[in-house]
């Protein structure tokens, strides 16, 4: 396994037409390449306790996350990650949000032209999650 600096932490959500970034405002944060036959990384979020409501109702609501990440440093480009919520969990006046999942090896015009052409053909939510992991698959 390696292990690196998590520097910044963006959940990427679509409605309707538009992709959107969220910035996670990170307190510390490590990505863990797993090295396994699945191509795995563990993403691990320390932040604030403010953002526990948004992380729970997140969890609750979908089954896949896209990420997107800087690793290390500020001017290294931003990796972008399909994964699963595995763990939310309260540290005394903080939390910490565990997500798993592979990344998409491409680079980010690329991932967001993809992204936009699936939402201009009307998929939203987990339909879109699962026909851009479908598309990705075939790569």
């Amino acid at each position: 396994m390696k292990t690196f600096k998590l520097y910044s932490l963006d959940i990427l959500q679509s409605d309707d037409k538009n992709i959107s970034q969220y910035g996670i405002d990170l307190k510390d944060g490590l990505i863990i390449n797993r090295e396994d036959d699945l191509n795995q990384w563990v993403i691990e979020a320390y932040v604030r306790h403010d953002y526990l409501g948004f992380f729970k109702k997140l969890q609750q609501e979908r089954d896949q996350v896209m990420l997107q990440v800087k690793i290390t440093k500020p001017t290294n480009q931003p990796a972008t990650f399909i994964t699963s919520i595995i763990g939310v969990n309260e540290i005394g006046p903080n939390i910490n949000i565990l997500f798993k999942g592979v990344v998409v090896n491409q680079q980010k015009d690329k991932v967001w032209d993809m992204l936009k052409s699936l939402i201009e053909q009307g998929y939203q939510g987990e339909e879109l999650l699962d026909k851009f992991r479908e598309l990705l698959k075939n790569e």
